[in-house]
């Protein structure tokens, strides 16, 4: 099952496709550049259960060929009118490693050499086998106080602490069979992925505002819960809750003696509205585990840090539950809110409603568009 819609075309200006592929659907969004404005272009979704056998909705695992198979399917739809190769991929989260580790503050030429010796002492696998990247976290910023004047003559004393300025780094690190692997996908595809970028950070693109206030990100997938918090763009916690949205599904076929396609029709359609209260019990079974996973994730930042998150951002596949936006409200003692990504790119007025229902959905796809589009400049 696909949804897909075209939008209006200009072949003059520049284009840039992004394309998430999940566990369960594989998502794609085009965009082109007018000026200093992104414009929407058309955005489409393709199940990939059938590809496995199984139903819509249940997360598979399949091989390069049956993905680019899927992907080359979901590009020939004549309503996706897919109009550019360049395009931007994402590697789950799960397939990478991420660290903070502390540096001495000196020259990027020598950061170069230093980052990743330092970096094998985080990585279980031999450097040889990973693509390292980082990057140097931005300092806070210290309001610094007046100082009283030291007596004329007095010597100079540098405090220990600023002998050795250290800085903060980022290291993200994929390993290349995961490269590979994905790269294949999109030679076979006939595309021309320009990066692969770790998912949260293309939803972090798309969802986020400039905001210093720490948020955590909630992305909802099939087969699991993926839980971010970040401050000032960085992800100072994560946590991966084995519950996700085709849980749900297994719930309802299970407990109403219903096939799993029968449940996820229901599921769609009716959701945690409250219309069908043995539904909403069900569906409040699995939603119950993993907000206590959240709420678990919400403290131990507090306690570690003490800070507060300041809202919640609902995302993936399984954000667009009906109903679990009030749900999550009832059960987080802090804001929360729909992820919102199309609100960084102009669409049609008429489009407005829809896109705000699936756009959570399609956080990760508009990143990588928007991060593709702004390399081709």
């Amino acid at each position: 099952m696909s949804f897909l819609t075209n939008l209006f075309s200009n072949k003059s200006e520049p284009r840039a496709i992004g394309i998430d592929i999940g566990s369960s659907a594989i998502k794609i969004v085009q965009i082109r550049r007018r000026g200093a404005q992104a414009i929407l272009e058309t955005y489409g979704e393709l199940a990939l259960g059938p590809y496995a056998g199984l139903t819509v909705g249940q997360a598979v695992q399949l091989s390069p060929e049956k993905l680019a198979a899927a992907l080359s399917d979901l590009m020939k739809e004549k309503e996706v009118n897919i109009t550019t190769k360049k395009c931007g991929l994402s590697i789950p989260f799960a397939s990478s490693l991420i660290s903070v580790i502390e540096m001495p503050e000196v020259s990027p030429k020598q950061l170069e050499t230093m980052v990743p010796l330092e970096a094998r002492k985080y990585i279980p696998v031999p450097i040889e086998e990973v693509m390292l990247d980082w990057s140097v976290i931005p300092k806070s910023e210290v309001r610094n106080e007046p100082q009283e004047e030291a007596p004329l003559g007095a010597p100079t004393v540098i405090p220990l602490s600023t002998a050795i300025p250290k800085i903060d780094v980022l290291v993200v690190a994929i390993h290349k069979e995961t490269i590979a692997r994905y790269q294949e996908v999109v030679t076979k595809a006939g595309l021309d992925a320009g990066f692969f970028e770790i998912e949260i950070f293309s939803t972090m693109r798309a969802v986020l505002d400039e905001s210093l206030r720490p948020v955590m990100i909630m992305d909802m997938g099939a087969a699991s819960t993926k839980l971010y918090i970040i401050e000032r763009g960085i992800i100072r916690l994560s946590h991966t809750v084995n519950r996700g949205s085709q849980d749900i599904t297994s719930t309802i076929a299970k407990s109403l003696g219903i096939t799993p396609e029968q449940a996820e029709v229901m599921k769609r359609s009716i959701g945690a509205t409250g219309q069908d209260p043995k539904l909403t019990e069900l569906i409040t079974l699995v939603l119950d585990y993993i907000f206590a996973e959240v709420n678990t994730t919400l403290l131990s930042f507090e306690k570690k840090f003490n800070k507060t998150v300041a809202k919640v951002i609902l995302v993936g596949g399984g954000a667009a539950l009906k109903g679990l936006s009030e749900l999550a409200k009832s059960n987080f003692k802090t804001e929360v809110e729909m992820g919102a990504p199309f609100n960084k790119v102009a669409a049609p007025a008429f489009l407005e409603n829809i896109l705000r229902e699936t756009g959570p959905e399609f956080a990760v796809a508009i990143g990588l568009a928007l991060r593709r589009l702004a390399d081709s400049e």
